[in-house]
C-alpha cells in the first residue's frame, strides 16, 4: 500500500510539473511570436474635449490659443520632428512596462521609441476641474478594431502628478497598476470619481501631461491573431467638480477656441 501511495504521489507531482511547464511555455511562445512578427498596419486617432476644456501640443498663455480637436497627423508630425521617426511607418510592436516610462521587450531589452507612442499634451480649463475620459459609448472614448482582442491589449497612460492607465478591456473596474492606477470605462451610466480620474486643473493654468500608447505584450489578448490588425482610437475628455458632476461651459460658448467641430 505504501509503495502504491508513493507511486501515485510521484505520478501526480510529475503531472503537475508538466502542466506548469506547458503553461509557461505557451505564454512565453505567445510573447516571442508577437515580438518577432506582429505589427499593426495603421492607426487613426482623434482627440476631442468638452466646451470648457482645451489642449494642444504646446503651452500657451491664453485659453483661446488652445484647440478642441487634435488628429493623429498632428501628433505624428510632432513625434517625427522631436523623436526622429515617422509613426506612420513604424506601427506599434508589443512591449511592457512597470512605470509607463521605461518600456521593454519580452526578453527585457529596452524597447525602441518607435515601438510605442510617446508625446505631451498641454491642457488648460476655464475653471478648476478634475479631468476624466468620457464613457466608452458610441460617441465617447473608444479603442476599436475589426480584429477581436486588440482593443483589450491596448493601453493608454496619462502622467501628470500621478499616472492613470486606461485599459479598454477592464469594463468599468479599477485597480492599482503601472505605478499608479489602471482602469476601464463602462459604456453606459459611467460614474466619474477617483477610480477613473486622470488629473486636476486650475483655471487658466497650463498643465503638461505625458501620454503614452502601447500594445501590452503580457495581455492575454495579445496573440498571433493581432498580426497585421488595424485599429482606431478616440479619446474624449470631460471636466468634473470634486464630486464627479460634469461641469458646464463657464464662458460664452459663442467665442471660438481653436478648431471646433
Amino acid at each position: 500500500m505504501q509503495k502504491k501511495s508513493t507511486r501515485q504521489l510521484l505520478t501526480t507531482s510529475l503531472l503537475l510539473v508538466l502542466i506548469a511547464l506547458v503553461s509557461v511555455t505557451a505564454a512565453t511562445a505567445a510573447w516571442l511570436t508577437i515580438a518577432d512578427h506582429t505589427r499593426v498596419n495603421t492607426m487613426r486617432m482623434n482627440v476631442t474635449s468638452g466646451m470648457n476644456l482645451r489642449f494642444d501640443l504646446d503651452a500657451h498663455q491664453e485659453f483661446e490659443e488652445y484647440v478642441k480637436v487634435l488628429t493623429f497627423p498632428d501628433i505624428a508630425q510632432r513625434i517625427a520632428r522631436e523623436q526622429g521617426y515617422r509613426p506612420e511607418d513604424n506601427p506599434l510592436t508589443p512591449v511592457t512596462t512597470g512605470d509607463c516610462v521605461h518600456f521593454t521587450l519580452e526578453n527585457g531589452d529596452p524597447a525602441k521609441k518607435e515601438y510605442y507612442l510617446d508625446f505631451v499634451l498641454h491642457f488648460m480649463a476655464t475653471t478648476d476641474m478634475v479631468v476624466h475620459l468620457t464613457g466608452a459609448g458610441a460617441q465617447g472614448t473608444q479603442v476599436s478594431s475589426p480584429t477581436p482582442g486588440l482593443p483589450g491589449a491596448m493601453r493608454i497612460s496619462f502622467t501628470a502628478e500621478e499616472t492613470s492607465v486606461y485599459s479598454p478591456g477592464m469594463g468599468g473596474s479599477s485597480r492599482p497598476g503601472y505605478g499608479g492606477k489602471v482602469f476601464g470605462l463602462g459604456a453606459e451610466g459611467i460614474r466619474y470619481d477617483d477610480s477613473n480620474a486622470l488629473f486636476t486643473l486650475k483655471a487658466g493654468v497650463d498643465k503638461p501631461v505625458a501620454v503614452r500608447i502601447w500594445l501590452e505584450g503580457t495581455d492575454e489578448g495579445c496573440t498571433d491573431r493581432l498580426r497585421g490588425a488595424e485599429y482606431s482610437i478616440r479619446l474624449r475628455f470631460v471636466g468634473t467638480d470634486e464630486d464627479g458632476n460634469v461641469l458646464e461651459d463657464s464662458r460664452n460658448t459663442s467665442r471660438r477656441a481653436g478648431n471646433t467641430t
